[in-house]
């Protein structure tokens, strides 16, 4: 079967790294004409909630989502965690340890930077930061923009922020899956072939890192993600159809962060919609 229309599963608002708040991001999704779609930011469900507020009898349906950064002993994973119960108490836990951790690197950042290479701000825009949900590499680097630090928000991570080394710790995937399951939601692997973002996993290191996370409890993979082409897209879409293992899409969308945008998940490429996508889509009755 076809998709009547687009569906986009992996968003980021301004309550992590995205530019777009819920409000604005809701209308983003109206445009786009999406039947479905979720908001997952980095260690945060705070913009479900507001959405859930602002839809109408019209929207398509919106299932609650987060994505939590992960590292073992093994590599970087980034697990997406799809309706779960938000008032769950070892879910909400984790989400506050998740800010903290995220506060942590915020400062360790911020001291590398005034202690390497002198950029400074100011009080207020300190306090700006630490005011924000979930801060992460984009807000400083468009901060440093601002300042004259750099000439795009893209030098700044590469060329400054990513030299510093943090020991902060990081949730272990089996800590992700295992609070996903224990909230009633459904343990996603993002963007499979790409770890944590910028690595480039073989087929042999993929389907032994997903049979890895199967024995956690992982449930689906992103097979479907902007910016796979046709080989990965086929190749991850037949290792979730092996493991028979829900498939989501998404386009990893950040607003004015990333370009790419709402709806562009690699999932036109498809003539047929992945037999784990309807199955996913049908558990939380949105198809």
């Amino acid at each position: 079967m076809r998709l009547p229309g687009k569906i986009d599963l992996h968003m980021h608002s301004t309550a992590s790294d995205g530019t777009d708040s819920p409000a604005v991001l809701l209308e983003g999704v109206r445009r786009a004409g999406l039947i479905a779609f979720s908001v997952t930011d980095h260690d945060s469900f705070a913009a479900g909630p507001v959405i859930r507020s602002m839809l109408r009898a019209c929207d398509p349906p919106f299932i609650q989502g987060i994505e939590f950064s992960c590292k073992d002993e093994y590599g970087k994973y980034h697990i997406l965690g799809y309706g779960f119960d938000d008032l769950n108490v070892r879910m909400r836990t984790m989400v506050e340890q998740g800010h903290e951790r995220r506060m942590e690197k915020l400062q360790a950042r911020l001291d590398f930077l005034a202690s390497e290479f002198g950029f400074v701000f100011s009080e207020e825009e300190i306090k700006g930061l630490f005011a924000l949900n979930n801060p992460g590499k984009p807000h400083i680097g468009n901060l440093m923009v601002s300042r004259g630090y750099a000439s795009s928000k893209e030098q700044a991570i590469t060329d400054y922020i990513n030299k510093v080394k943090i020991s902060a710790d990081y949730f272990r995937p089996e800590e992700a899956i295992e609070t996903i399951l224990a909230a009633s939601g459904v343990p996603v692997l993002a963007h499979p072939y790409f770890g944590s973002g910028d690595e480039n996993l073989t087929d042999v290191e993929l389907e032994e890192r997903v049979e890895r996370l199967l024995s956690f409890g992982l449930q689906g993979m992103e097979a479907c993600y902007f910016g796979f082409p046709p080989k990965l897209l086929h190749g991850a879409l037949a290792l979730a159809e092996k493991h028979r293992l829900y498939v989501t899409a998404g386009s990893d969308y950040h607003g004015k962060n990333r370009l790419v945008g709402i709806g562009e998940t690699a999932l036109d490429e498809l003539e047929e919609c992945p037999e784990g996508l309807v199955r996913f889509l049908e558990r939380f009755d949105a198809i």
